[in-house]
């Protein structure tokens, strides 16, 4: 398939993922770093409850906070 009808099906909505090789697919910018941060106590467990409450991990949902900041 050229790039063309590719890009045609994508933008119409349609399936395009019989055209993709998964197995090689990347996404941009998604190289990990690692961070630390201290938090008190009570900010953890105010984590903690409300990532129980989601049915997410802990650093899951700071993850999910802190990008939806930088959008």
């Amino acid at each position: 398939m050229e790039a063309s009808d590719f890009d045609k099906k994508f933008d119409a909505g349609e399936d395009i993922s019989d055209a993709v090789d998964w197995s090689r697919a990347t996404r941009p910018n998604d190289r990990t770093r690692r961070v630390n941060v201290d938090f008190p106590a009570w900010v953890v467990e105010g984590l903690d409850r409300q990532a129980r409450h989601l049915g997410v991990t802990r650093q899951s949902l700071i993850k999910m906070w802190i990008a939806e900041r930088l959008e």
